[in-house]
């Protein structure tokens, strides 16, 4: 199970940080994603890190001002963003896979999703 945290509303050039906390005992095992969907838009990818943390790939909108990292002690994966802009506003979702920089195809495990809005 996975479980997102850290949504809400936040002015342009701010920043927020996402949790997305998994239950089990297997998660340093997964690739852990970041995704979103805006109103009207198909899902997008966002960010990845591999299992051990030691990799991370990022989208080209957002290279530069977010960062993905995660805490295998905590179960957690975070997601900090920075110089937030208008376009991120959407629903981010984490997500687990066996295999780094899959497709969203391969992600096996999905949290509910948490809503980050960006005001002008």
């Amino acid at each position: 199970q996975l479980v997102e945290s850290g949504g809400g509303l936040v002015q342009a050039g701010g920043s927020l940080r996402l949790s997305c906390a998994a239950s089990g005992r297997t998660f340093g095992n997964y690739a852990m994603g970041w995704f979103r969907q805006a109103p009207g838009k198909e899902r997008e990818f966002v960010a990845v890190i591999s299992a051990s943390g030691g990799t991370t790939y990022y989208a080209d909108s957002v290279k530069g001002r977010f960062t993905i990292s995660r805490d295998n002690a905590k179960n957690t994966v975070y997601l900090q963003m920075n110089s937030l802009k208008l376009e991120d506003t959407a629903v981010y979702y984490c997500a687990a896979s066996l295999i780094f920089r899959g497709p969203a195809s391969t992600y096996l495990y999905w949290g509910q999703g948490t809503q980050v809005t960006v005001s002008s």
